[in-house]
């Protein structure tokens, strides 16, 4: 099932006609709400581990509305080295992104910081 992104605000974002106010995770098969950092504003390969079993030929993160959220150099080369696309990106960019490679049938995952 291919989802899409309506809307993003500071705080907010509806996918599928469903409002979410809590960091996200959506998947081709589902979207996994109230997504949680073991770092804060700090991007682990571990805050990925759903996502790494069968990991996407794209992985786009929204850094939040301020590009507050960073994935270090290592969680960036761990993650290139499963031999994925990360595109880091400005929520609401990030959003536009997701929505562009989805709908062109990629196998896309976006990993999605609300707020900062």
């Amino acid at each position: 099932m291919k989802h899409r992104i309506d809307s993003y605000g500071f705080g907010r974002i509806s996918i599928d006609w469903k409002s979410f106010s809590n960091d996200v995770i959506i998947t081709p098969e589902k979207i996994i709400p109230d997504w949680f950092r073991t770092r804060g504003h700090s991007l682990a390969v571990e805050d990925l581990a759903e996502i790494l079993a069968a990991p996407p030929a794209a992985l786009v993160v929204g850094l939040g509305a301020y590009s507050v959220m960073k994935p270090p150099e290592s969680t960036i080369k761990q993650l290139e080295g499963k031999g994925m696309k990360l595109i880091c990106l400005p929520t609401a960019g990030a959003m536009e992104e997701y929505n562009r490679r989805s709908a062109a049938g990629e196998n896309v995952v976006a990993a999605l910081h609300l707020t900062c």
